[in-house]
């Protein structure tokens, strides 16, 4: 995916989560507020996830020195260990995601120990007229999987506390 593509993600991934995260009730100017809040609150985080690992195109190897597993691992950990920005990993993951699904050429995903690149056949080339539909697409679909996570399993707000009391 492209640079566009990964902003479009994150920004819609922000109003998504936002949503999702401040669970409206009703349509009052309050609930709006509250909602759009949270959007401010997430946006930031989310696009700095999602624009970082493509800084490997400044040094190392692209799709292979900042799109792999240990780096995404690192990023997720850093919440629990420093309590503070809980939502960057939501952008990295998802830049992933959209570098598999959503390109042809995929990432490396085990490296350094493989530069092995992992992808679906079924991806678009980042020039395609269809890569923004496929974002959207992908991006419907991240944000369907996030709220049942936040619903049915942790609450997204709270998974650090949630890392935390797991390794107490």
């Amino acid at each position: 995916m492209n640079k566009k593509g990964h902003v479009l993600n994150a920004a819609l991934l922000s109003v998504g989560l936002g949503v999702v995260l401040a669970a409206p009730t009703a349509l009052t100017a309050a609930d709006a507020l509250a909602v759009a809040e949270t959007i401010a609150e997430l946006s930031v985080p989310v696009v700095l996830g999602a624009l970082f690992p493509d800084v490997d195109t400044a040094f190392g190897k692209h799709r292979k020195t900042l799109h792999n597993l240990f780096v995404l691992g690192v990023v997720a950990a850093f919440p629990v260990v420093f309590g503070n920005l809980q939502f960057v990993w939501i952008g990295i993951a998802t830049h992933y995601l959209l570098d598999v699904v959503g390109s042809r050429r995929g990432i490396a995903l085990f490296y350094p120990l493989t530069s092995q690149e992992w992808g679906l056949p079924s991806g678009v080339t980042t020039s395609s007229k269809y890569a923004d539909l496929v974002t959207v697409v992908v991006t419907g679909l991240e944000i369907a999987v996030l709220a049942a996570v936040h619903v049915y399993v942790v609450p997204l707000g709270e998974t650090a506390a949630t890392m935390n009391a797991l390794l107490a």
